[in-house]
Parts: C-alpha cells; structure tokens; sequence
C-alpha cells in the first residue's frame, strides 16, 4: 500500500501531491492494476489532511483513467503507468544511487539533492 507524504511547504496543492505520488508509484510499479488505495480516513488519519482532499485527488485520477471506485469496497488501480522493466532500468537506477550516495558524501543536503535533479530535469525534460 502506498503512504502518503504531504510536503505543506512545497506550494504544490495537496490533492495534487496525492495525484502525483500515485502517479509515481504507478511508473515505478509499487501499484499495479488491482491494488486498493488507502481509504479518504486512512489518509487523514496518517497525514492529517481533510478526507474531502483525497476524495479530490481520487476523483482527478479516475478521471485520467487510473482509478476507479467500488461503492462499499474502496478505489482501485484500473491500470498502471510502469514499462516493462528493461536491463538499461536496472544500470540507470544504479548509476543514480552511485550518484547519490557521491552528493550525500559531498554534504549535499536532500533539498540541495532535489534541486540539482529538478536543474536537470528541466533542462532535459522541459515542460511545453
């Protein structure tokens, strides 16, 4: 089961940062088709945000098409975001942690971390 973790910080929304941590596990196949979300009380009670704020999310991911509900039994994954798992996956998640683990030995800190990757991603990946 997913957890959520809400960053009050970050300016993003908060039933936004749900959509999207659901959409991250989705692409990295820790949720795959079949699995139930954690219930609108079960967030609330483990992140302290309003149940109405996950319903929100939960409504905007089955409206992409990822979700849906079962009235008395929960959401649900209906299908997942993940591609196949290829050996380049495997050489570039280990690259990454190789990388990492040379940023925290450096004294980067997570957010100087983030930052750097964001730099990068949107270099590479800009947004239209």
């Amino acid at each position: 089961m997913v957890e959520f973790r809400i960053d009050r910080r970050s300016g993003v929304a908060t039933y936004l940062q749900i959509v999207q941590q659901v959409q991250q596990a989705l692409r990295l196949g820790i949720l795959v088709e079949g699995d139930r979300l954690p219930t609108a009380a079960q967030v609330a009670a483990t992140t302290k945000v309003n149940p109405n704020t996950t319903l929100k999310a939960y409504r905007e991911l089955e409206r992409e098409g990822l979700v849906e509900p079962r009235p008395g039994l929960g959401t649900f994954v209906s299908r997942t975001l993940a591609r196949p798992k290829s050996a380049a996956d495997a050489l570039l998640r280990e690259e990454l942690r190789s990388w990492m683990a040379r940023a925290h030995a450096e004294g980067l800190a997570r957010e100087d971390v983030q930052a750097l990757v964001d730099s990068a991603l949107g270099e590479r990946y800009p947004q239209e």
